[in-house]
């Protein structure tokens, strides 16, 4: 379970979102970049201590990690349930399910790229991926604490609980001769994306109603995970806004 975050944006959103307990700040003492005044405004408005204590003691506690002078401590940070996103009723559902993402950076962009294009929820599985983590929050901007993130135990179980709700599964493969920009996803859609170098698990893939993949022109056949799951939730994002 996430502990503590670090960083001036994820921890200035969790103070802001409200879907996390925090215990504690820590500030570091000396000349500290701006954003820290806000951070300590927004604690002291909900009545969160905050310590001002030398940076060398950020430093060791982030292992030299860019903390930006702030650390959190959180007492609870609550993961969502599938009931959850499902019920959230603002228009057609939007999902992204990640089958095994190991590199918490490239989690961390994707619930960025989620809040971004106004994801539902973000579906991840329990093992053998990553989970949330510092350097997911701090990936993230702080977006992590607006997105909803679910950890599920058995991602085609999940699946077929999705499309028995009413929602289309269309999965990213480099593999699938569809386009993306050649099909409608002005559809309540969930958005499967696999993981660093493995893809899409066989399992996972069966349970998706369509595979797309996104054009490449150059020498290298295939993009970065996190870039490839942007490009796609814009695409999504772009439909939904056309007159």
């Amino acid at each position: 379970m996430m502990k503590w975050i670090y960083g001036i944006n994820p921890v200035y959103e969790a103070l802001r979102s409200g879907r996390c307990q925090i215990g504690e700040v820590w500030l570091a003492k000396g000349r500290s970049p701006r954003g820290l005044e806000g951070i300590a405004s927004e604690a002291k408005s909900k009545g969160i201590s905050i310590r001002w204590v030398e940076r060398f003691r950020l430093d060791s506690l982030t292992k030299s990690a860019p903390h930006q002078g702030v650390v959190s401590f959180l007492d609870r940070f609550d993961y969502a349930t599938l009931d959850d996103i499902l019920q959230r009723g603002e228009g057609k559902p939007l999902l992204l399910i990640l089958d095994g993402i190991a590199d918490p950076r490239n989690l961390g962009a994707l619930i960025r790229s989620a809040d971004a294009c106004g994801v539902w929820g973000v579906i991840i599985p329990k093992a053998r991926a990553a989970g949330i983590t510092p350097v997911v929050a701090k990936s993230s901007a702080g977006a992590v604490f607006h997105v909803p993130v679910v950890r599920v135990a058995n991602i085609p179980n999940t699946l077929r609980k999705i499309k028995n709700s009413g929602v289309w599964v269309i999965g990213a493969t480099a593999e699938a001769r569809q386009e993306i920009y050649h099909q409608d996803l002005n559809i309540p859609l969930a958005l499967v994306i696999g993981g660093e170098g493995r893809g899409m698990r066989p399992l996972v893939k069966r349970e998706c109603d369509l595979l797309v993949s996104i054009p490449m022109k150059g020498k290298i056949n295939s993009l970065n995970v996190s870039v490839a799951g942007a490009v796609i939730l814009y695409e999504v994002l772009r439909q939904r806004r056309k007159p």
